[in-house]
């Protein structure tokens, strides 16, 4: 029997309900139905779906492509009870309203449940809701409409196109590569991204070159500060090497310095627009080093209500799938208001501050922002977990501050001559800190900042306190992260905000990439299916013809395309592709390169190499079927047991976290998700492990009996 998130069975919540022949208000989760529950009272019983109750079956196609590409639903497996007891409930209600998800999942979700229990198509019972709070679901009950066919149309089409590619290039790959690896339309092109970004890492030639620095002084005690080399009379010098540096250093340091212009200006710096799906996971990856799963997780949790002790359920955040700026007047409002009271008016903008969206927005949707912006993040701390409140006090600040006025900077360039070499520097001071008295948007790469100057005139002379060159080479681009990732598929318009999140994921889980530490590359698997792909299926991995894909995808959702035609129009050069590519690749299959490591077979000698298997990476001996040795892959870290001295090694947990324990195992039992250090505690000499918390980084001895721990040194890194 299917529960609610009281535990209360859907039988009995029916028992109670026929009495009173209440509306039947279907959603989508536990946790969603209990809140909304709340706000419409008696009269309505809201219960949850579950997510989707029918969907194409897993083990087959699903499509029937010689009959305009129906899909074959079938309900999924273990709903059946729930289904059953819908049905009941919706035969003697007064009504059935639909209150799925705003989007295009949620809309197909409204479409099954209402053929399932026979509820007309044409009748306006579908309503949504952008934020869970009484306001909003009093708004939503107040506008009900029809199913939209052109959003279910628009899921329908990407399903069915996603499960064609699935369905008929994964069993391609597996005779090709290997079993059990899958292709699709957007995480096919996202692998590409990646591996085309370390080809560019390793065909780009490193070549060096020298900076200049003088440091300088207004007078003998005045306050220093450093000026770079520019160039000479002629324009900007490239320095190469250390002779030319060595050259132009002895020619400067005999010169003397002056100031040669100051241009003084004001510079206005304006706050990020609030979150977008794509913009709120790259900033939590950024600030808080959540994967993109993890924020959306914790996102819905916000979005779908939390309890506030004597408030009771709400949710905390707008909904979280979107990709519009567009904030309600309401909103601004009242976040002005907060503005108002606890910084002052003089932190709110002359005239209001209103954000365009991209031209490719679909606008359903606000920006997501704070439900109710009285609610700082302090007021909630207490009701929500970690990861929940770490979240919200993002979405809080990145909105409240999207509302403030500019910060001001009072700027200051200035071109310093000595003889005909001519050095610059610019610095700023702050005339007006605006909205950055509450937040900064993090940044992928850090720019070189800005110098604290002293006041400076045309004309100054200045004191040489020390002339320096220093060698540098220039760097290759760098390897992707979560966010990066997912600034460039949202910038190239690959997928949709509800789809980063899960293609990453799947890339991952399919060990088409890897981490390294924040840094995503791809693994040789990645790299050689990649290749495959784009020499038969160039078109699965060419970023502009997915984009136009999406493009015409998201045309069915306006009314202005038929996906059946979009559909079919694919297939027909897919299927031709797909047939040239077995032909061209009869009898042949591709290796994927091993990497050898330096653990030696204790067999035969060879150099063992690394093998993927059902259970993960493990060692194997080359040698096979000749030797058939293999061993746990086993990473070491940098400490040892506390308890039996023995070398602690990185391990994953059932549910792929990971933790660290003894190579001993399971002679010492030794195990904790607090990762190694190299420092040694002073008390005990054991060692030290890092321990993150609310209050601090501290390393901590693990030692029995022992208790040391310290503040971690902020930007410390292991040496």
């Amino acid at each position: 029997m299917c529960e609610n998130a009281s535990g209360t069975t859907v039988f009995e919540i029916r028992e109670n309900w026929v009495k009173r022949m209440s509306k039947l208000v279907i959603v989508e989760s536990p946790a969603k139905a209990k809140t909304i529950q709340k706000y419409l009272g008696d009269g309505y019983q809201v219960v949850a779906s579950m997510g989707h109750i029918r969907d194409l079956p897993k083990t087959l196609l699903g499509v029937d492509i010689e009959h305009d590409f129906t899909p074959k639903y079938v309900d999924i497996a273990g709903k059946s009870a729930l289904i059953r007891q819908l049905k009941v409930m919706a035969a003697e209600s007064d009504d059935v309203i639909l209150a799925t998800d705003p989007d295009r999942e949620g809309e197909a979700i409204s479409w099954h449940l209402a053929q399932l229990l026979k509820t007309d198509l044409q009748s306006c019972n579908r309503v949504t809701f952008n934020e869970i709070t009484k306001t909003g679901v009093t708004q939503g009950m107040a506008q009900p409409r029809k199913v939209d066919m052109d959003l279910v149309n628009a899921q329908q089409a990407r399903r069915v196109l996603d499960r064609i590619v699935g369905y008929r290039l994964s069993p391609f790959l597996w005779k090709k590569v290997r079993k059990g690896l899958s292709a699709g339309r957007v995480q096919s092109a996202a692998v590409s991204i990646v591996v085309d970004r370390e080809e560019e890492i390793r065909a780009f030639v490193s070549e060096e070159y020298w900076n200049i620095d003088a440091l300088l002084a207004t007078d003998k005690n005045g306050m220093p500060f450093s000026a770079r080399l520019y160039g000479n009379a002629k324009g900007k010098l490239k320095i190469k090497n250390k002779e030319q540096a060595d050259t132009i250093l002895a020619a400067i340091r005999p010169l003397t310095f002056a100031v040669d212009t100051v241009k003084r200006g004001v510079r206005k710096v304006s706050p990020a627009p609030p979150f977008i799906t794509s913009t709120m996971q790259q900033e939590a990856s950024r600030k808080l080093g959540f994967s993109s799963r993890r924020t959306m997780k914790a996102a819905q949790e916000l979005y779908e209500g939390v309890e506030l002790g004597g408030m009771g359920a709400m949710g905390l955040i707008t909904y979280m799938r979107t990709d519009s700026l567009r904030i309600s007047e309401d909103a601004r409002r009242d976040g002005n208001a907060y503005i108002r009271a606890e910084f002052g008016e003089q932190y709110l903008p002359e005239k209001p501050r209103y954000y365009k969206s991209k031209g490719s927005a679909q606008d359903a949707h606000e920006a997501i922002r704070p439900s109710d912006p009285s609610l700082s993040p302090d007021k909630v701390k207490a009701f929500l977990t970690s990861d929940q409140y770490r979240l919200y006090k993002l979405i809080w600040e990145r909105f409240i501050a999207s509302l403030m006025a500019n910060a001001v900077h009072d700027t200051c360039q200035v071109v310093i001559k000595a003889g005909e070499y001519v050095f610059k520097v610019s610095g700023h001071t702050v005339r007006f800190d605006g909205y950055t008295v509450l937040y900064t948007e993090g940044k992928d790469e850090e720019g070189e900042g800005d110098a604290t100057l002293p006041p400076l005139n045309e004309g100054d002379c200045l004191t040489l306190r020390d002339l320096q060159g220093s060698q540098h080479f220039t760097q290759p681009p760098a390897r992707y992260t979560e966010a990066t990732l997912i600034k460039a598929l949202e910038e190239n318009g690959i997928g949709r905000p509800s789809t980063y999140a899960p293609t990453i994921t799947t890339i991952l889980n399919r060990e088409y990439i890897e981490r390294d530490g924040k840094l995503l590359k791809p693994t040789a698997l990645g790299e050689v299916t990649t290749s495959l792909m784009k020499a038969q299926f160039p078109e699965i991995v060419d970023t502009e013809f997915t984009a136009t894909m999406e493009r015409q995808l998201d045309s069915v959702e306006s009314g202005e395309q038929d996906w059946i035609a979009i559909i079919r129009e694919f297939y027909d050069g897919f299927s031709q592709t797909l047939s040239k590519a077995e032909e061209t690749l009869s009898g042949e299959r591709i290796q994927v390169p091993e990497e050898e490591t330096d653990v030696i077979c204790d067999k035969c000698g060879r150099r063992m190499v690394i093998k993927s298997g059902r259970y993960g990476k493990f060692l194997a001996c080359p040698g096979y079927p000749t030797c058939k040795n293999t061993k746990q892959l086993v990473d070491t870290t940098a400490g040892v047991c506390p308890k039996c001295g023995g070398n602690i090694v990185a391990r994953k947990s059932k549910r792929n976290r990971k933790f660290f324990g003894c190579e001993n195992y399971p002679k010492c039992d030794f195990a904790t998700w607090n990762e190694p250090s190299k420092e040694q505690c002073p008390q005990c000499g054991k060692t030290l492990f890092k321990k993150n918390s609310r209050t601090g980084n501290k390393l901590v001895c693990l030692t029995e009996n022992c208790g040391f721990e310290k503040a971690a040194v902020k930007g410390k890194k292991d040496e």
